[in-house]
This record gives C-alpha cells, sequence and structure tokens, in this order.
C-alpha cells in the first residue's frame, strides 16, 4: 500500500513541477525498474453452446380414494303395441238400390265401377222411378224416369281422356185439369235422349307448355211421336252439337287463358211452310252461338289476391245475327288466413235455350215452341265469405242484373184443349238478388247447411215474373249415428210465386190487364233414415212431403201428398 501512495505522490510532484516550468527548461530524468508479468495459463476446457431451455419437472397429482353408494334401479318398459289402419278402404263394384212407395212406386238403380286404377276408368249406371198414383180430383199422373249412363276415361301423366253415352226417356201426363176419367192415351207425353260427350286434355307441368282442354258434345232429343203417321213429325225434334275449347298459360304469377265454343241448335215441329191448322203451323229454328272469352288471372301479396279481366265476345246467329261484348271483371282477397274473403265483380253471358232445357225447367210444356235466346247484359255482384269457427263457414252476397229474353212459362190458351199445357214467352227484367248461407260440419258425423234468397223482379212487359219465386229457403242436413244409422232432412220453402191465368178466380188480382194467381207458399220436407247392417247390406225408409201439403208447382198441377217408400241396398 505504502508503495503506491508513494508513486502517486512522485506522479502529482512532477505534474506539479511540470506546471511550473518555464518554457525552454527541461529535465530528463531517467530511472530503472523492475515490472514483474505473471505467467499465462491455458483454459483446458473447449468452449461450448449453453441450453437456454429450463426443463420443467413432472407434476403429479393423486388421485384421492372416494367412494359413494351407488343404487340400480331398472325402469319399466311399456310394451309396444302395433295398430292396424288400412291404407285404402274396402272397395266394391257395384251398388243396387230397390225399393216401392206407398203410392205404388217402383225405384231402381244399379251402379257398376272398376276398382282402382291409376290410367283407367269405367262405368255405368241404369236409374229407374215411377208412378202409379193418381192425385184425387184430377186426370190421370201417372209418370215413369229412366236414364242410362256409360262412361270411361284414360289417365296418363301428359293427358287425360274421358267419354260418356247418355241415354233418357221420361214419361208423364199433363193431368193438369179436374177430370179423372180422362183418356191416358190423350194426355201422355214421353221425352227421349240419345247423347255423348268426348274431351281431351293436357296436362303439361311445366309452365312454359301451353295447356288445353277440346271437347264435343251431341244430343238428339225429341217429344212423343203420334200413332198417325202423317202425324208423325208434329213433334218437338232436337239436334243439339257443341265444339268446346279452352286453353290456358301460365307466365309467372299471370295465368292468361282463352275459351272458344261452337254451339249449334236446330229445332223442329212439323213442317216447314205447312200447318195441320191455320193455328198449328210448322216451326223451323236453327241457331248458332260463336263465342271467344279471353281471360288474364294474376295473383299478389302470396296469393291472397286474386283479380280476373276479360271480354265475352258472343255472336247469335239465329234468323237474325246479334253481336254481343260482355265484361268480365272479378276480384277476390282472402284476409286472416282464409279467414274473411270479400269479393266482387261482374260479368255477363249469353244463355242458349233449347227445348230440351225447357223440358227441365218444366216438363208439362207444349211440343211446339219458339225458342228465343237470354242474354244476362250485366250482372255485378258483391260479397262475402269465410269461416266462423273451424266447422261454420258463411257466404253473404248481393247482385243486380239485366236480362233480356227471360223465358216464363204461362198457361197455354191456343193449342191446350184443356189448358193444361205451358208455353214459353220472354220479356227483358232487371233482377236485384240478396243470398245468404251457412254451412256446420263436424267431421261426417254431422252436416247442416241453409240456404235463403230473395229477389226482387222488375219486368218491362208483364206484371210479374210468372212462376218466378221471391223468397227460397233451403235446409239440409246429414247425421251419421256409429256408421249405422244415417238420417237425412231437407226442407224446401217458396213463397211469392204468382201465376199468369185468363179469368178471375180466387187470390187472383188484375194489373195491367192481365190475371195474376197467387200461387201459394210451398213447405216440403222430407225425411230419410238408413240403416247399415254392414258394409255391404244396407235398409232405408224415406218420408216424403212430411206436410202433406199438395201445393201447386205450377198452375193446376198439385204434387203428391204424403209418401212412404223403403227398400234394401247392396254392394259386392
Amino acid at each position: 500500500m505504502s508503495k503506491y501512495l508513494l508513486l502517486l505522490s512522485f506522479i502529482s510532484s512532477g505534474i506539479f513541477v511540470f506546471g511550473q516550468q518555464k518554457p525552454g527548461d527541461e529535465e530528463t530524468i531517467m530511472l530503472t525498474a523492475i515490472r514483474k508479468i505473471p505467467t499465462a495459463t491455458r483454459i483446458p476446457t473447449a468452449p461450448s453452446i449453453i441450453d437456454t431451455v429450463i426443463p420443467q419437472s413432472e407434476v403429479q397429482y393423486p388421485l384421492l380414494s372416494l367412494k359413494y353408494n351407488t343404487l340400480i334401479r331398472l325402469d319399466t318398459i311399456a310394451p309396444a303395441t302395433v295398430k292396424l289402419i288400412d291404407k285404402l278402404p274396402q272397395l266394391y263394384s257395384t251398388y243396387v238400390k230397390v225399393g216401392i212407395g206407398s203410392t205404388f212406386m217402383p225405384l231402381g238403380e244399379v251402379y257398376y265401377n272398376n276398382m282402382r286404377s291409376r290410367k283407367y276408368m269405367y262405368g255405368a249406371s241404369l236409374k229407374h222411378l215411377s208412378s202409379f198414383g193418381n192425385i184425387n180430383g184430377y186426370a190421370p199422373a201417372q209418370f215413369d224416369r229412366t236414364a242410362l249412363n256409360l262412361n270411361g276415361g284414360l289417365n296418363e301423366k301428359k293427358y287425360t281422356l274421358r267419354g260418356e253415352f247418355v241415354l233418357n226417356n221420361r214419361g208423364l201426363h199433363w193431368y193438369g185439369f179436374p177430370n179423372e176419367n180422362a183418356d191416358r192415351d190423350s194426355i201422355q207425353n214421353r221425352f227421349n235422349e240419345v247423347g255423348t260427350r268426348l274431351s281431351f286434355a293436357s296436362h303439361q307441368k311445366d309452365s312454359a307448355h301451353l295447356n288445353y282442354k277440346v271437347g264435343i258434345e251431341y244430343f238428339n232429343f225429341h217429344s212423343k211421336k203420334s200413332k198417325i203417321d202423317s202425324l208423325a213429325t208434329w213433334r218437338g225434334r232436337e239436334n243439339y252439337l257443341a265444339v268446346t275449347s279452352s286453353f290456358w298459360y301460365q307466365l309467372g304469377k299471370e295465368v292468361f287463358a282463352a275459351d272458344f265454343n261452337i254451339r249449334y241448335n236446330g229445332y223442329k215441329y212439323g213442317e216447314k211452310d205447312a200447318g195441320i191448322t191455320s193455328l198449328d203451323t210448322g216451326i223451323v229454328s236453327n241457331n248458332t252461338v260463336v263465342n271467344l272469352k279471353p281471360t288474364i288471372t294474376t295473383f299478389a301479396f302470396d296469393n291472397k289476391l286474386k283479380a280476373q279481366v276479360g271480354l265475352d265476345i258472343t255472336i247469335d246467329a239465329a234468323a237474325k245475327t246479334k253481336f254481343y261484348l260482355y265484361p268480365i271483371a272479378e276480384v277476390k282477397y282472402a284476409m286472416f288466413d282464409d279467414i274473411l274473403i270479400p269479393y266482387a265483380g261482374i260479368k255477363g253471358s249469353l244463355k242458349q235455350n233449347t227445348f230440351r232445357s225447357m223440358s227441365f225447367d218444366n216438363e208439362f210444356i207444349l211440343s211446339n215452341q219458339q225458342l228465343q235466346n237470354e242474354s244476362n247484359a250485366i250482372n255485378a255482384f258483391v260479397g262475402i265469405k269465410g269461416t266462423l269457427t273451424k266447422r261454420i263457414a258463411f257466404n253473404a252476397s248481393a247482385s243486380f242484373s239485366n236480362h233480356k229474353g227471360k223465358m216464363l212459362f204461362v198457361t197455354d190458351t191456343v193449342y191446350a184443349k184443356g189448358r193444361n199445357q205451358f208455353r214459353a214467352i220472354y220479356d227483358t227484367m232487371n233482377i236485384t238478388t240478396l243470398e245468404g248461407s251457412i254451412s256446420y260440419q263436424l267431421a261426417e258425423k254431422l252436416k247442416i247447411d241453409g240456404i235463403g234468397r230473395f229477389f226482387s223482379y222488375n219486368t218491362r212487359n208483364e206484371s210479374y215474373a210468372w212462376n218466378l219465386p221471391q223468397l227460397q229457403i233451403l235446409v239440409r242436413g246429414t247425421y251419421n249415428l256409429y256408421d249405422k244409422f244415417l238420417v237425412r232432412l231437407e226442407m224446401n220453402y217458396e213463397g211469392g210465386r204468382r201465376g199468369l191465368v185468363f179469368e178471375q178466380e180466387e187470390n187472383t188480382v188484375f194489373e195491367n190487364g192481365q190475371y195474376a194467381k197467387k200461387m201459394g207458399f210451398i213447405a216440403d220436407v222430407n225425411l230419410g233414415v238408413e240403416y247399415r247392417y254392414n258394409k255391404r247390406i244396407s235398409a232405408f225408409l224415406e218420408f216424403n212431403n212430411l206436410a202433406a201439403q199438395r201445393y201447386q208447382r205450377w198452375y193446376h198441377y198439385p204434387v203428391q201428398g204424403f209418401q212412404v217408400m223403403g227398400g234394401v241396398t247392396f254392394r259386392f
């Protein structure tokens, strides 16, 4: 330590002395010393890279020994059950119904249809109903009705083919006069009808294709032939031929459609330019109706709104050719998941009246009739329909229509000696209709529906709309009790009818030079009960006209009173 202090003092003194020197004063001092340098030693180990990864020790957690009491319980499994349900009900190809009525009224019906087939369908039916009873105070009133129907069809993926053959025979008597001893043959009439229908329809699933349906229909219809050869043609004879077609194409939400129809009707009574008497002359009437009806139907708001517009272009070619243009417009909107559906529209059409169609409206008509078509120039309507509950549905509507050539039936005083036949007259009138209906259905157990209609007629020439009702109420119901007893009830009420008569009598008023007779109220109630012994055999009872009211459907034509009919049915 003393050595270092001495060396430090010496250096400091030198610095001080050097600082005191003047320029030019220099001294040289020489010293002799021994400096020892330690001997170097060599590291015997080789260099290496030290790994910086520090290994982690494995931590182990010993398991704790815990033991719980375990309770084993086996739950019971309910036994499996297999419910057998017939996928398709048993079908029977033949159905037979036979019965007899209290006024010696035999009934017979036979139906036959093929069994299930995806491709073919064919069937036949034969029905007969007749009555040998009379109505007290009136001429013989026996009648018979026989109908034969043959039908068939072919179902393919892209098309369907349908065919039908019809044969009808209806016999009756003009009993509308008070003479129980009248000669039956002199007041007998018979309508014979034979006809056929054919149709072909395409079923293209691709909306880019045009679908269509074409059909042809022919009927030959005539009244009873006279036993006198010279009078063989002096009866109503008619040939009807119709060619119908429909085309429709869907583009997006629009459906473009068009109907094109040609309907020909040829009616003859006797020979042209000939006559039995000065009043009873021949009638030859040829009428052709051609109509083209293009329409466009669109859907919107998830198909809740449906609207249709179009035109009905009609040509009526008879003694004179007439041209008609009828509007077509209809809209309806489904609200609250189809609970309420209001609708409104305006339409028009031409109705072709034929001798055949007249006989279905009133079978007590003359064979010599003047035919005229009815033009429904406008039919405007508005209404609302829907469901009150899942079982109750309703419909209410009001309409106004204008009719030119509306057919009315009046008692004939020229050709019918006993005033027991009817002829057609025509008038222009406006008709206002209020209609309401309600229905209730509880599965297939109970079904009830009622319809009420009120009509108001405004005629141009006639005092009243002869034989047309002002009020009409229909009530129908069926009840199925355990598929063993089936009960059916039908009630028909009509009021406000008036008939044209030609002299003053009871319940008759004189207006505008015409005698109008109140036809009375119709109350027709029918009850039917059927007992099903099994699926193949059943028995039935029908009670007709429970009120035993001999109302007059036509002037001087009362109906039969209370009737009972019973019989059995078979399926095999």
